[in-house]
């Protein structure tokens, strides 16, 4: 019988393991441990799926080699944190979930846009100190009346860009790569037209060397004073200092962050004793009456980790089989 080893398994996921494992006739392995401090447990498997945003030590590669592994499975989209290089050099396929469930990241946005538009977080912020008033800078806008820019016109941001059209807003997008089924659900312009024009810009960028530093000074120059910005994508697509100082200076009005830098050191953790000395920027994003802050939970629906367990498993067994994935990226 074919055993597959899982690292950083979740409670949550578990049901969708065993049903995987009895429909497929698989054993399965689970841990919620790193594969970092987990790689003596490859000795006995056949297959490997991780999660985790850490990058795996260099010298793991080797080992799962001489293990006899032949493939890293990540139930993400991302795959930054591995080495494709090594990997490679080590005869390790490596797949990723690029599709696991577009609508959950594209609601979610779309849940952060009209907390933007309606100005949720300066409610949030006066009711929990008791202030019970209304002032008219607090005035919403409407989203029928509203301009959305989606940077990144992929499956995420396409779907969130039909969502937006079938409630009535004008949407905008910039894309290296227009797609031209999308032209009659979105217009298509350059990056400095969309800041200029949108009052929420929503990010759904892959991160690549091209998407690192995507939004900094400059660009928080171009927007209007009253715009939001959505990040559920990753966190590194903005400079994190830029977009302080914008909030500050009021060159945008607000945030909404699902991801951002300095997550990999707060996600999953309990801050409630240590804060957040260790990570100042990250700090100072919680400290703003005009930031909304997620724990990289954009993903985080019944479906999704489903297909990610799921799609993930498929793939191990697709390339133990000999056959191509198509979700190799290496």
């Amino acid at each position: 019988m074919t055993k597959i080893l899982m690292t950083s398994v979740r409670d949550d996921e578990q049901a969708a393991i065993k049903e995987f494992a009895g429909e497929n006739d698989v054993e399965i392995i689970t841990t919620e441990k790193l594969i970092d401090d987990a790689v003596d447990l490859t000795k006995d498997v056949d297959g490997l799926v991780i999660q985790q945003r850490s990058k795996l030590p260099t010298s793991i590669y080797a080992k799962l080699r001489e293990n006899g592994l032949k493939q890293i499975a990540t139930r993400t989209a991302g795959f930054d944190m591995i080495d494709l290089a090594e990997a490679q050099a080590n005869n390790l396929t490596v797949t990723n979930v690029p599709a696991y469930s577009p609508r959950s990241v594209a609601e979610h946005a779309l849940m952060q846009i009209f907390r933007l538009l309606r100005k949720a977080y300066r409610f949030d912020a006066q009711v929990a100190a008791n202030d019970y008033r209304w002032f008219s800078d607090e005035q919403a806008m409407e989203i029928h009346t509203a301009t959305i820019g989606i940077i990144g016109v992929g499956r995420i941001g396409g779907t969130l860009a039909k969502q937006l059209k079938a409630l009535g807003a004008t949407v905008l997008g910039f894309d290296t790569n227009p797609r031209e089924e999308m032209k009659g659900t979105i217009e298509y312009v350059t990056k400095e037209e969309l800041l200029q024009r949108s009052d929420v810009v929503s990010l759904h960028v892959d991160l690549n060397p091209t998407s690192v530093g995507l939004l900094t000074a400059k660009d928080f120059a171009l927007m209007k004073p009253s715009t939001g910005l959505v990040n559920a994508s990753r966190g590194p697509v903005v400079n994190t200092a830029d977009l302080v100082a914008a909030l500050k200076a009021k060159q945008i009005a607000a945030a909404a962050l699902d991801t951002f830098e300095g997550e990999n050191e707060v996600v999953m953790t309990d801050r409630r004793q240590t804060g957040l000395g260790d990570v100042p920027l990250v700090a100072e994003l919680h400290s703003m009456d005009n930031v909304i802050l997620t724990p990289h939970i954009a993903f985080f629906t019944n479906l999704a980790v489903k297909n990610m367990v799921d799609f993930a498993l498929e793939d191990v067994l697709t390339v133990l089989a000999g056959k191509k994935s198509p979700h190799e990226v290496n």
